[in-house]
């Protein structure tokens, strides 16, 4: 997953889209770009590292323009290289810039289809450019001449829809013409609107959460629709079409328990609210299945499980602590890229305080368990700060399945709940007792706040994916690729390493 923003303004953006990248960070620490245009001119920089790091003083006034995009990129397998960060950019039709939140599951075909078919070069493996691609065939398809209206930019993106398969929240600039925007007909990656009237009349930004529209004096307006387009003139007049011929709101149940920034509302429903309930609904299966009488104390796993562990608690009974402190200095250690990253940065990232846990029996709760190299870490910090007994919860069901739609947990065999029973896991964290939520209650804990949500997109917990597309033949297929690229890279480094052993010895 990544964070994306657009703005239309009647003033200079660059600042404006910083700030809104510094509230988007959480959704990637990998990479960070920003796109901006002056006149028929775009400006671009981008680079690897946190948005404070890649933007300097210089990099900033290079970047003029009162209309801009940006976005904010955590790690995927192959899509370290700094040529992969976003914005792209393609110079026909019109000079186009893109930014993509998303993963396309047809994009080894699209590829195939613009070499052969539409006579397009890429020049990554970025599914990004693909679609970016995509959407500059089909403009290139409706166009004639150098008139561009918005009916023809719709017309562009329903062609767009019925080829490209996945999830895809997309903010693009057109050099000349205005900002365009728009999501997948399943709605599963969010984007949202808002508006700033100013002296000079309405700016606009689209974001990936809320949070980047209140922080940065915006008023939100609304959810972009699944399959619907937004174009947004330079002259600040917004146009607005339904795209897609079956759209459907299936948002991404990830979003609500982990990555979005609790004072998000994504498809209407509260980020911090969805996480109240899923610890309400926790602790009622602990209350039916455990015995919960011998827990001392309750605490958290910082951050995203905090609503969810205090409302556990308080369902329950059971005194409330924090017994883990969070550098928050240091990234969120699911989006860092290797294995053997993650498990340092877990001890660096939290420091246990010893008084809150010697002699009790405690209840840790997460927001989920993926690959469990945090979770035991975890447990074995608390013992080693003197817990008698540690009982394990995760606010999310068992996380089964690879998840195709943009959260970089493609691999069945990095997923501890794969294969495994609910005690083997148990076993593999060395916690004394562990609970897991239900399926059912996560999708219901995010519809009791909005009750319009009918489907949850939920494919890593449940094994259903929307789109229709997923078989296990291509998840055979992804594993094997992802396999082969993480040998490639190993290789590598071996080779590096012998390279450098060779020159000292020399």
């Amino acid at each position: 997953m990544c964070g994306i923003v657009g703005v239309v303004s009647k003033n200079p953006v660059n600042q404006l889209i910083y700030d809104a990248l510094l509230l988007l960070q959480h959704r990637g620490q990998d990479a960070a770009g920003i796109a901006t245009s002056h006149g028929n001119k775009f400006a671009m920089h981008k680079a690897n590292g946190l948005v404070r790091d890649v933007f300097r003083t210089r990099n900033m006034r290079s970047l003029p323009g009162n209309i801009g995009i940006g976005q904010v990129r955590y790690p995927t397998a192959g899509s370290t290289s700094e040529e992969e960060a976003q914005p792209f950019y393609v110079n026909a039709p019109f000079g186009i810039v893109l930014a993509h939140n998303g993963n396309l599951t047809n994009a080894a075909d699209l590829k195939v289809e613009l070499f052969k078919n539409d006579y397009r070069h890429l020049n990554t493996d970025s599914d990004s450019e693909v679609l970016l691609n995509i959407l500059a065939h089909q403009i290139q398809e409706v166009v004639s001449g150098y008139s561009l209206d918005p009916a023809s930019l719709f017309r562009a993106v329903a062609m767009l829809h019925r080829r490209v398969r996945g999830s895809y929240a997309v903010v693009a600039q057109i050099a000349g013409y205005g900002m365009l925007a728009f999501r997948d007909p399943f709605g599963i990656r969010p984007l949202c609107i808002g508006t700033a009237q100013t002296d000079n009349g309405i700016e606009y930004m689209l974001a990936s959460e809320s949070v980047a529209l209140e922080g940065t004096g915006f008023k939100f307006e609304r959810d972009v629709a699944p399959g619907e387009a937004i174009f947004i003139d330079l002259d600040g007049k917004m146009y607005a079409e339904q795209c897609a011929e079956s759209p459907s709101l299936n948002p991404c149940a990830f979003e609500y328990v982990y990555l979005a920034r609790p004072d998000s509302t994504i498809d209407g429903a509260s980020v911090y609210q969805t996480r109240l309930h899923m610890g309400e609904y926790l602790a009622d299966k602990i209350r039916r299945e455990f015995s919960h009488g011998d827990i001392d104390v309750v605490m958290p796993i910082p951050d995203s499980s905090r609503p969810s562990a205090m409302e556990l608690a308080d369902s329950l009974n059971l005194d409330y602590r924090e017994g883990f402190i969070k550098n928050r200095y240091i990234g969120r250690t699911f989006m860092m890229p290797g294995q053997a990253i993650r498990k340092k940065s877990v001890r660096q990232k939290l420091n246990a305080i010893a008084s809150e846990f010697k002699g009790k029996n405690v209840l840790l709760v997460d927001d989920s368990i993926v690959r469990g190299t945090t979770s035991r870490e975890i447990v074995q910090m608390a013992r080693e700060s003197g817990a008698r007994k540690v009982v394990f919860a995760s606010a999310a069901p068992p996380v089964q399945f690879p998840n195709v739609y943009g959260i970089d947990m493609p691999t069945r065999s990095e997923l501890i709940a794969y294969g495994r029973t609910q005690e083997e896991i148990c076993r593999e964290i060395t916690a004394d007792a562990l609970v897991y939520q239900d399926v059912a209650d996560m999708k219901r804990a995010i519809a009791a706040v909005n009750p319009t949500l009918k489907s949850i997109e939920a494919s890593c917990f449940d094994g259903y994916y929307i789109t229709g597309d997923v078989t296990p033949d291509y998840l055979d297929r992804l594993e094997a690729v992802r396999n082969g690229s993480r040998s490639d890279k190993e290789d590598m480094v071996r080779s590096q390493l012998n390279l450098n052993l060779s020159n000292n010895n020399d």
